[in-house]
């Protein structure tokens, strides 16, 4: 192939265009977005300026977004005993999170270890709902003060969660909730209200701005939260430091062009998956794509052929041009099942096998039958190989 195929848009997203101008021309500025002078109120002027625009992309409030490094950085902020509402600072005592979040929720934030649980997923990879409900009535009966932690989308899956019902459960019990929507800002619409989160994650580059970006987004000016990096006053106080005023341009630009991109490139995304999956089926009968039966972003698909090792089609992938992944890039190195599809039932071999495409703005038709050609001849290789048993090389 003269071009490589990119399909591995959940891991990144390439910069826009308009992200690039507008880092650039922010670099071209001097001034500390904290002086006062009129260098330092240009700075704040496209900080503010970025902010508007990522309040605009998930319908929150300029004064509730909180520039971060990132989403492990946004995630880590939130979850933490402290986070109060109304003045009440009594520490939250309890963190549920589902059994699919992301590392990064995974490991607890700021809670201690004996202090995380974990709810169930379907064998759909959705969020056990029953579970939840119950949980909360156990706990709310013990008096315990409740954090719940649920992604918007698995990065893996792209599996869709039940948020809204989740936040009536939780908050009915009197909790708080968090989602992590590094997966879905800038690709579905998303209003953090509509959702019922009081906290909400989001990323820049998974939406084609500089990576080391993201936001945590409150829902209330009401909500307290501890610093996690303390110092300065920047940030209204929620994160001490020097702005970093280009990459948060950038992410600002970004968020911009995806709200306004949104409707049109979710419908073409949408039918690419369709093109794409049901070529997967025809190369190859026995083909399981996880979550299929759920709802599911237009972007994600994660499938597996018995009998083909990830590891060995990710290379071979990689040797024909094109560019995917074995789930999570934080997780790359791993040849095991993820911890997502072990929660979805999955068995480990066929888990071991699972690849994930992932679609973005700049994905073509001609990509999707590109690797399609590339992936009936990779099947044929390997079933053969399977036939005539284990060869260097070749999946055992």
């Amino acid at each position: 192939m003269s071009e490589r195929i990119y399909l591995d848009w959940n891991a990144t997203a390439p910069l826009r265009p308009a992200a690039r101008a507008a880092m650039l021309a922010a670099l071209d500025q001097v001034g500390n977005a904290s002086s006062v002078h009129a260098e330092g109120r240009a700075a704040r002027h496209l900080v503010e300026t970025a902010r508007e625009q990522v309040a605009a992309l998930v319908g929150a409030e300029p004064r509730n977004v909180i520039f971060t490094s990132g989403g492990t950085e946004a995630n880590a902020f939130a979850l933490t005993p402290t986070l109060d509402r109304g003045g009440d600072r009594q520490p939250r005592d309890r963190l549920l999170i589902s059994a699919i979040e992301h590392p990064s929720v995974r490991s607890g934030g700021r809670f201690p270890p004996q202090a995380i649980e974990e709810i169930a997923v379907t064998s759909d990879g959705v969020v056990d709902l029953a579970a939840l409900a119950g949980r909360l009535k156990a706990l709310a009966g013990q008096g315990a003060r409740v954090l719940v932690s649920l992604m918007h989308a698995n990065n893996e899956t792209g599996v869709l969660q039940p948020v809204s019902a989740a936040a009536e459960l939780v908050h009915a019990a009197g909790g708080l909730l968090h989602v992590d929507a590094v997966q879905t800002v800038g690709r579905i619409p998303i209003s953090i209200k509509e959702l019922g989160a009081d906290l909400l994650t989001l990323s820049g580059h998974k939406l084609g701005g500089p990576q080391g970006t993201g936001a945590l987004v409150k829902a209330s000016e009401a909500l307290h939260l501890e610093p996690l990096i303390k110092g300065g006053g920047q940030e209204r106080g929620g994160r001490a430091g020097t702005e970093n005023v280009a990459a948060i341009a950038g992410l600002g630009a970004a968020a911009k062009a995806a709200r306004e991109e949104l409707a049109a490139e979710g419908a073409r995304i949408a039918a690419l998956q369709e093109r794409l999956e049901a070529g997967l089926a025809a190369i190859a009968a026995e083909t399981v794509i996880f979550g299929q039966k759920a709802e599911r972003l237009p972007n994600t698909t994660l499938f597996a052929v018995p009998s083909c090792r990830a590891e060995t089609v990710l290379i071979s992938l990689d040797l024909e041009g094109i560019a995917a992944s074995s789930g999570s890039a934080c997780s790359s190195g791993k040849v095991t099942a993820s911890h997502v599809v072990k929660a979805m039932g999955v068995g480990s071999e066929l888990g071991a096998g699972a690849v994930r495409l992932s679609l973005g703005r700049d994905t073509t038709e001609a990509e999707i039958e590109g690797f399609l050609i590339a992936w009936r001849k990779l099947v044929s290789r390997l079933s053969k190989g399977v036939k005539r048993g284990p060869k260097r090389g070749l999946a055992a």
